[in-house]
């Protein structure tokens, strides 16, 4: 199991980014799952710098460019030298700013570039009776894995993100029921490019209002391989409630 933490920008000072990754690494000395976290891009390199726990450190996006004159880009090369190990990449929010599958495409072959691992972000906007969602859903993994080798399709994760899932209450969220439908189709989609063992060794995880209250009834036989957390992950006391309730799953 990974429980990757995306802190996105609710962390903003350097006080409370340190305090988080202390709990973090309490968590992972005893936790079965692997923790990775997601800070904003101006903690990573002083979060990360004399690593030595279990902890794992993820960039939240990368630029399009590799280098040169581009004010504000955070590139997958720098993101690696401040000692990412991982990048998130994809995301609603991303997506949601103007990134299209073409350019999720182009960053994805960056982070790989770099010997990272990717956490690619897909995920519908709405369902329909007509199950359009899913053709969405298969373009997505189509388009970012297709440009890619066997080697280079075998170490992305994938973070299944319904778009209309986040935000809610855990109540409101998607079923135990629905989601293991939903892991079962994106391996089926993923078999398509995926060869051999490859097929079996795929990580999905989950991300879409993961609370302390909901995780470990999702994550029994649901199929995936852990959660992608958004606030959930910024506090204390609710990330490692969390943590806990998936341990003993």
């Amino acid at each position: 199991m990974i429980i990757a933490a995306n802190w996105k920008t609710y962390v903003e000072s350097t006080a409370r980014a340190k305090k988080l990754l202390a709990s973090a690494k309490r968590l992972a000395v005893h936790a079965k799952q692997d923790v990775v976290l997601a800070p904003p891009a101006p903690f990573l390199g002083m979060l990360a710098a004399g690593n030595r726990s279990k902890v794992a450190f993820a960039v939240q996006d990368v630029s399009t460019e590799t280098g040169g004159a581009h004010t504000g880009a955070v590139t997958a090369a720098a993101a690696r030298e401040a000692g990412a190990t991982h990048a998130i990449v994809g995301h609603s929010e991303r997506r949601a700013a103007g990134d299209d599958n073409a350019t999720v495409a182009l960053k994805l072959q960056h982070i790989l570039a770099q010997g990272m691992v990717p956490i690619l972000c897909i995920g519908e906007h709405t369902r329909d009776d007509q199950a359009r969602y899913l053709t969405f859903l298969r373009e997505e993994i189509a388009s970012a894995f297709g440009p890619l080798s066997q080697k280079e399709r075998a170490t992305i994760i994938i973070a299944y993100e319904p778009i209309w899932a986040i935000g809610k209450t855990a109540a409101d969220s998607i079923s135990p029921n629905d989601l293991t439908e939903m892991i079962l189709y994106i391996r089926k989609a993923l078999a398509e490019f995926l060869l051999g063992e490859n097929v079996a060794t795929a990580r999905v995880l989950y991300g879409g209002s993961v609370e302390p209250g909901n995780a470990r009834e999702l994550a029994e036989g649901s199929g995936i391989d852990g959660f992608l957390v958004g606030h959930a992950a910024t506090d204390v006391a609710s990330f490692t409630a969390l943590v806990k309730a998936v341990s003993t799953r």
